[in-house]
């Protein structure tokens, strides 16, 4: 039987800058640091429940931008309870200076993107 996802953990370029951008942005979360051979990992848990690890590639292709466009990671949905919720979120991304796209009025529900310091999109979204 399939389970709800536990967590997200997505490869960046600086675990410390993306680890304080999502903080900004959802909180403080219980942080967690693991390093092994040519990587770095932050965990970051939320008491709602969300789980995002952020790990730094020590050898990495540096000129390469994350692209929504290339196979892989589209972008990251977050759920929201209603369209007020969403529209909570564009106002707080405006007060934290994170731009983010407009709140879209698709026909199954709701959805705001902004994207992390490494251009990731995360979107908030709420089905109608």
């Amino acid at each position: 039987m399939a389970r709800p996802v536990h967590h997200v953990t997505l490869s960046v370029s600086d675990a410390s800058a993306s680890a304080a951008w999502y903080q900004s942005l959802f909180g403080e979360a219980n942080v967690i640091e693991r390093e092994g051979p040519g990587w770095r990992r932050v965990r970051l848990e939320w008491p709602s429940g969300l789980v995002i690890g952020l790990t730094e590639h020590f050898e990495r292709d540096a000129g390469a931008a994350f692209s929504h466009l290339n196979p892989g990671l589209d972008h990251i949905g977050l759920s929201c309870e209603s369209y007020e919720e969403v529209r909570g979120w564009a106002e707080k991304l405006d007060r934290l200076g994170f731009a983010h796209g407009p709140l879209e009025d698709a026909p199954y529900g709701y959805a705001l993107t902004a994207r992390d310091p490494d251009r990731i999109p995360i979107e908030f979204f709420c089905p109608k």
